[in-house]
């Protein structure tokens, strides 16, 4: 099938398809393809005060969870907020703390319980003191941060800077 609209090569008006246009979809003077994400980035507006000690307090008491809420929170923020970036920052290093922790005593409950003839895996039980320990950090975080205040855990690697 063929446009009926279409004009062959020998009529007056005919216009070879896509004249003037560029090439590859691009956009005239961006040297971009037109669906590229690099044609034109888009900044995001900083946060407000009261947005960014929202933000920060979050990424401590989404420690109760797992890591992954000061993750997503720091990795959202960092560009938008400074005191969201410290905190979500703080909060992320503890989790990875805690996260080392639980892997720590399991598997050395594990090698203990396989030794000792399964006496050694009741070792497992210090995880929930682990557990514990985090919710009470993470809470006291979150009323600090939502407060305006800095908050540092008490025990921490610093392994994101």
């Amino acid at each position: 099938m063929t446009d009926p609209q279409a004009q062959a090569p020998g009529e007056p008006n005919y216009r070879e398809p896509n004249v003037g246009q560029p090439a590859n979809g691009q956009q005239p003077g961006t040297g971009q393809p037109a669906g590229s994400p690099y044609a034109n980035p888009v900044v995001a507006a900083p946060l407000s005060e009261a947005d960014d000690r929202q933000w920060a307090s979050l990424a401590h008491l989404g420690g109760i969870l797992s890591f992954l809420p000061s993750l997503i929170i720091w990795l959202v923020f960092k560009d938008r907020g400074r005191f969201t970036n410290t905190e979500a920052k703080e909060a992320l290093n503890f989790q990875i703390t805690l996260l080392i922790g639980y892997v720590a005593i399991n598997v050395i409950s594990l090698i203990l319980a396989i030794v000792t003839f399964g006496i050694g895996g009741m070792l497992v039980s210090l995880s929930w003191l682990l557990w514990v320990a985090g919710v009470i950090f993470s809470i006291m975080g979150f009323l600090k941060a939502k407060d305006g205040q800095n908050y540092r855990y008490p025990f921490a690697l610093r392994l994101i800077k």
